[in-house]
């Protein structure tokens, strides 16, 4: 029989149904509550409603009513008034402790730029939000700026925002998994395909080193030369620290860790790369911390070269095109072979078989090759000599 205001005011201890799951309990202490008991995904569960002294008999039918729509429509009441009572953190909260979690099974320290890709690219957009809200709409703000500009890094971006969200899901951060599936269809296509980077014509990039050299020097503008003086890949610049030079001797030895094919490169510096080193161990915070970076600690950023290019007006161009750059030069200016170019560059041999009959790594004639390269960045009007 259903319950009436009168029969709640005088209800005695023990369970009292007013209908369809909706009880009032009354305690021996006096304390009465109201509880609604349904049958969840094949399980029987109560739910509280609140005290009978705050809560009417007509606002309990309600919240009841309100409840059984809940569940008819797939809701779990329960877990989402958990979520309610669970502080959700920001997203750059949630990216950094992921990344901490992951870390620790990465192979090579090139796996730092996952992190500051995020300070570069993501947390000054959606950072501070509670991870919950990030979705589909917010990822594509994030990729918007950067889609076309730098496809490859936005590419990783993307993955690596998957990684958080999942990471967030796991915790119990994100009710669901997000899917990030139909991002792509909201941003341009991307025409450029991976591995065939645009590059500036050998024949320009002088004058890019010249202006380079006559502007006040950063540390951005000095990564930049001393990559193009080397024809190194960027990483290899931004992650290079003091231990691993002898400038002395001119010789920059990159172990095989940093290195994409995993074996340790060992670079001939010329002069001007060295003198470039020079000036920044001068004013270096640490004997043996990052050379390319402004306290010893902290890479610059992987879009730091590619933005002096764009703020000269340099459109299309990425950084790792100074290497087909300096390729073509070798090829067109120089009578080097064409294997002592790919070992400057530290391309692997796609031939085992030859790889392994193949044991000089050319030093002697890198050195002068990687001396003939300054000297034409430096002074194109001075001819160039024959390969010894």
């Amino acid at each position: 029989m259903a319950l009436t205001i009168l029969k709640v005011k005088n209800a005695k201890p023990g369970r009292h149904c007013d209908g369809r799951g909706l009880c009032l309990v009354v305690k021996d202490s006096g304390a009465r509550t109201w509880v609604l008991r349904m049958q969840q995904s094949g399980k029987r569960r109560d739910y509280g409603l609140g005290s009978a002294t705050e809560v009417s008999l007509a606002d309990a039918r309600n919240a009841a009513a309100a409840l059984r729509r809940q569940v008819r429509e797939g809701c779990d009441p329960v877990a989402e008034r958990r979520m309610a009572r669970k502080v959700i953190p920001s997203f750059e909260a949630v990216a950094r402790e992921c990344y901490d979690s992951l870390k620790a099974g990465w192979k090579n320290r090139r796996q730092t730029s996952w992190i500051s890709s995020f300070e570069n690219h993501v947390f000054p957009i959606i950072g501070a939000r509670a991870v919950n809200a990030v979705d589909s709409v917010a990822v594509v703000e994030v990729l918007t700026p950067i889609w076309l500009e730098v496809p490859d890094t936005a590419r990783r971006i993307l993955q690596r925002i998957g990684a958080v969200l999942d990471f967030a899901h796991i915790k119990g951060w994100l009710p669901d998994e997000v899917s990030l599936r139909s991002v792509r269809k909201g941003l341009p296509r991307q025409l450029e395909k991976a591995g065939h980077l645009a590059a500036m014509p050998y024949s320009e990039v002088p004058a890019l080193v010249a202006k380079l050299a006559a502007a006040a020097p950063t540390t951005g503008r000095d990564a930049l030369r001393f990559t193009i003086y080397n024809a190194v890949r960027s990483n290899e610049t931004r992650f290079a620290v003091w231990t691993e030079f002898d400038l002395d001797k001119g010789v920059w030895t990159i172990p095989g860790e940093r290195m994409k094919a995993r074996e340790t490169h060992i670079v001939p510096l010329s002069a001007p790369a060295v003198a470039l080193l020079r000036g920044r161990w001068h004013a270096r915070t640490s004997d043996t911390g990052l050379v390319f970076s402004n306290n010893g600690e902290t890479p610059i950023s992987d879009m730091t070269m590619t933005k002096l290019l764009r703020d000269d007006g340099i459109a299309g161009v990425t950084v790792h095109g100074f290497r087909s750059a300096f390729t073509d030069w070798a090829a067109e200016m120089t009578d080097f072979p064409k294997e002592v170019a790919d070992k400057a560059l530290a391309h692997k041999l796609p031939n085992k078989v030859e790889a392994a009959y193949r044991r000089t790594d050319f030093f002697e004639k890198r050195r002068k090759l990687m001396a003939l390269w300054a000297l034409y960045l430096d002074d194109t009007a001075i001819p160039l000599p024959a390969a010894a």
